[in-house]
């Protein structure tokens, strides 16, 4: 990539047909690694962390987060790949880059399916909020750009219980492996991987009207499944 480099796990036989799986937001590619090995056996599945996340680098100083960057990731990714036609596994954050990709370039997406997600996020509930995101989102990356503040250095099991208490919803053994992905090891402890720049996902998302919803989503050729 022009910033650096998207790293990238895989199962399976790369002469099979690809699946490309995309993480939840602050997660990283680890997220597959319970649900892969269930999946059927006649694909290849590419798990990517997306930039800033996991092993992949950090945006340049000065270069947003946003989520048409993350969407513009995907087609990085596949044309480094040299894949032509794919589908799309994503979950939560990842289901909405998935989604909006299929829109734009539905003719490369063959399957698209959704985990705790949907392919776009309404302004209904937000339009109030839009432009505080929009500042806090830019005051946040300034802020974090001007610190010279370094990362955090914690024992593993400080950074696990942290963990924990921020993702109640995650059980301890997929908190572990999501921050065997997302952590350095140091002679200290623990320090995490991801970008300080990305904060609240509500300052990323791109909200769209009911009817640029319903306009995009009449572009979509892939075959979509939705899993709750």
């Amino acid at each position: 990539m022009p910033w650096g480099h998207i790293a990238a796990k895989a199962w399976g036989s790369h002469k099979s047909p690809p699946v490309l799986c995309l993480h939840g937001w602050l997660d990283n590619a680890n997220s597959f690694d319970r649900l892969i090995p269930l999946l059927p056996k006649d694909f290849y599945y590419v798990a990517m962390d997306f930039g800033g996340h996991g092993l992949s680098s950090h945006y340049s100083p000065g270069f947003p987060y946003d989520h048409q960057n993350f969407v513009s990731e995907v087609r990085r990714v596949a044309a480094a790949l040299k894949w032509n036609r794919f589908s799309l596994l994503g979950h939560s954050f990842g289901g909405t880059v998935g989604g909006m990709f299929s829109c734009i370039f539905p003719e490369m997406v063959d399957k698209l399916v959704l985990l705790e997600s949907s392919p776009f996020i309404l302004e209904t509930n937000e339009l109030e909020n839009m432009l505080t995101y929009k500042r806090k989102a830019i005051e946040h990356m300034l802020q974090v750009e001007a610190s010279k503040k370094p990362s955090q250095v914690v024992s593993p099991e400080e950074m696990l219980q942290g963990f924990l208490k921020n993702n109640s919803h995650v059980g301890e053994e997929c908190g572990k492996l999501l921050l065997q992905r997302g952590t350095t090891q140091v002679a200290t402890g623990l320090f995490l991987n991801r970008d300080r720049r990305i904060t609240r996902p509500e300052y990323y998302f791109n909200f769209i009207s009911r009817e640029l919803f319903v306009h995009s989503i009449r572009k979509l050729q892939a075959r979509v499944l939705f899993i709750k």
